[in-house]
């Protein structure tokens, strides 16, 4: 079913359709306008492992219409578990029903390519168009339009880039290369049958109630949940980035993956015991920009392209579907009539969005030096501090900080645009 189209809609194309482009077309889409989505891809699709779907995020899904399908294929994970990477639990955070009953929205687990292939999905029957081998090569940031590398010319009345962390449109709007920053980490992700893990039974307790585990230990970190249904072990593995310079992925040596992690925990080690193949990822991000909207007022960023985060806070995705929230409900109340006077309303989605998305990528860096600590006094200081269980503002286990939490889950997207469309409405009375 198609969403309504207003009297006098925008014309707006989103260029890229990774989770951060579908969110901003789906919910574009909703407000009434026409959207044109530009991915470079010759097909549609996502690859990776597991991903977490917070409660920030869960919700924008419920307003685009497919809350129920998402939780369909999810996982909901009953805690978040911070151990030692020697394997004693040091911190436990309850997420089900805590979330729903807190946050009115859940936390959820799910494949990246079953949650791509929802927004795909609700993005194409609600009227979104999708154009593939669309490889922009150049904009113009005045007419606007968008010029593919076919030589097809696009224009429109709104350009969104969402092409994530090596973002040519973002390269295009400062006018010179800006490459993806290297952070000193890298990660396997990794998928075992949980039919596998069941035959032992240090493994098999791993299966049995779905949780998220972290095991803290020297210069690394673990991360691993339930996916499709229980039927999958999903597992990210990061440590110091060994990979050549200008290189970003590589097929992982076995036995090197298996000598980091030699004297973690008996069951990590029995995990990778089960491993056939992998391969190592190269983790980057990007600089605080400027700005992210064009001084024409017809340009701008959304997602990774602006504001690439590791995924220590597993809020990357997150971030970018409230970035697409934010900008659909601002957009909900403009027309084409006002397609010259976009200024305005694009400067509130940055003041919006610059300031929390900031705060998450700062957040993320700092886990590296919680999660990553020697052997000696301080990680024996931050393990008796999450024992102690006496969250405060800054505790280390930032999901249970009782003020960290609120901030990422209590956010409403839509209703911080409404609230912003409060102030911008005289604005746009005026003719300003």
């Amino acid at each position: 079913m198609s969403a309504p189209i207003m009297e006098n809609p925008l014309h707006v194309i989103v260029v890229g359709a990774g989770l951060g482009g579908l969110a901003a077309a789906i919910a574009i889409r909703q407000s009434g306008h026409q959207v044109t989505v530009c991915e470079q891809a010759p097909a549609l699709g996502e690859v990776g492992a597991g991903i977490q779907i917070p409660p920030n995020s869960a919700r924008i899904l419920e307003r685009f219409g497919i809350g129920e399908e998402i939780r369909r294929l999810s996982v909901l994970p009953h805690a978040f578990v911070m151990r030692s990477y020697k394997g004693p639990e040091l911190n436990r955070q309850p997420m089900l029903p805590y979330c729903e009953e807190t946050y009115k929205a859940p936390y959820l687990h799910i494949h990246r390519a079953d949650f791509h292939n929802v927004m795909i999905k609700r993005a194409e029957e609600i009227g979104v168009k999708v154009v593939l081998n669309a490889h922009v090569n150049e904009i113009d940031f005045s007419a606007p339009s968008v010029t593919l590398a076919t030589g097809v010319t696009m224009t429109c009345d709104l350009v969104v880039a969402a092409d994530g962390l090596k973002s040519k449109c973002r390269e295009l709007y400062v006018g010179h290369a800006d490459p993806p920053h290297n952070t000193g980490d890298l990660a396997y992700r990794i998928l075992v049958k949980a039919s596998d893990m069941k035959k032992d039974p240090d493994l098999a307790q791993l299966t049995e109630v779905p949780v998220i585990n972290y095991w803290m230990g020297p210069g690394a970190h673990a991360v691993c949940y339930l996916l499709k249904g229980g039927e999958l072990y999903n597992i990210v593995l990061v440590c110091p980035d060994n990979l050549p310079e200008g290189m970003a992925q590589q097929d992982a040596d076995l036995q090197e993956l298996r000598d980091i992690f030699a004297t973690w925990d008996i069951r990590l080690q029995k995990l990778l015991e089960l491993v056939q193949k992998t391969f190592k990822w190269k983790l980057q991000n990007s600089k605080e920009m400027d700005s992210w909207v064009h001084p024409e007022g017809k340009f701008c960023l959304l997602g990774d392209a602006c504001h690439a985060t590791l995924p220590y806070l597993a809020q990357g995705a997150a971030q970018a579907v409230e970035d697409g929230g934010v900008l659909g409900g601002l957009l909900a109340h403009v027309t084409a009539a006002d397609k010259d006077n976009l200024r305005p309303l694009l400067d509130s989605y940055e003041r919006l969005r610059k300031a929390r998305t900031t705060a998450v990528v700062q957040g993320s860096t700092d886990l590296q030096n919680v999660f990553h600590l020697p052997d000696g006094a301080k990680q024996q200081e931050r393990d008796r501090i999450m024992l102690e269980d006496n969250p405060t503002e800054g505790f280390p286990n930032r999901w249970r900080d009782p003020v960290f939490q609120k901030f990422l889950f209590a956010y409403d997207a839509f209703g911080e645009a409404e609230k912003a469309w409060e102030v911008l409405a005289e604005e746009y009375k005026r003719g300003e």
